[in-house]
């Protein structure tokens, strides 16, 4: 699978992929079409990929103007790749690589809000589920109007559309073939 950066200062810049089943990266096609979905909004904005896989998102994200990215992620591996691809779009500056399991930093302190926190772990472990539960269990990770995007398989999203939540919403959701992408926003007080 070739990967790209769509959009942006750093628009068609090939990134590398992580030799992993563990890592499935976003497709440009899902790529472009969630950042068309957010678009004016991603400028100045701040995120965190919980599972950063290639940092493919991150990148896309930074390329159109946010000006900060984590990376929380396990695999030696990955990290790799995502701090070759953010030293090849020289990006390395607006970005964070932190080495670890997503839910321990997620149950910790927050230390910054984030605008968006993209979820995309490992398929049909249910790890999205936990990962969503735990954002809206610590909501000091969230600025006031912040989104968490779900990027799962149709199939996994089977029974989970109505999930109890108290700080999060869902207000929409979006199938392009074997990729589902679920949006979720703070609540309003």
């Amino acid at each position: 699978m070739s990967l790209r950066v769509i959009a942006g200062k750093a628009r068609g810049h090939k990134l590398k992929t992580v030799a992993s089943k563990g890592t499935r990266p976003i497709t440009d096609r899902v790529k472009e079409n969630l950042f068309n979905i957010l678009g004016a909004d991603v400028a100045d904005s701040t995120w965190w990929d919980l599972f950063g896989g290639t940092g493919a998102v991150g990148i896309e994200a930074l390329s159109r103007g946010a000006t900060f990215v984590r990376y929380s992620e396990m695999s030696k591996a990955a990290i790799e790749v995502i701090r070759e691809n953010l030293l090849h779009c020289k990006m390395e500056a607006d970005a964070e690589i932190r080495r670890g399991d997503a839910f321990t930093f997620l149950d910790s302190t927050p230390d910054r809000n984030f605008d968006y926190i993209y979820i995309a772990p490992p398929q049909y472990k249910e790890m999205w589920l936990r990962a969503l539960l735990a954002v809206d269990k610590n909501p000091g990770w969230l600025s006031a109007e912040s989104w968490v995007v779900v990027q799962i398989h149709p199939r996994e999203f089977r029974g989970h559309e109505e999930i109890e939540l108290k700080n999060l919403v869902k207000f929409d959701e979006r199938k392009y073939g074997s990729t589902l992408l679920v949006f979720y926003e703070r609540k309003m007080k």
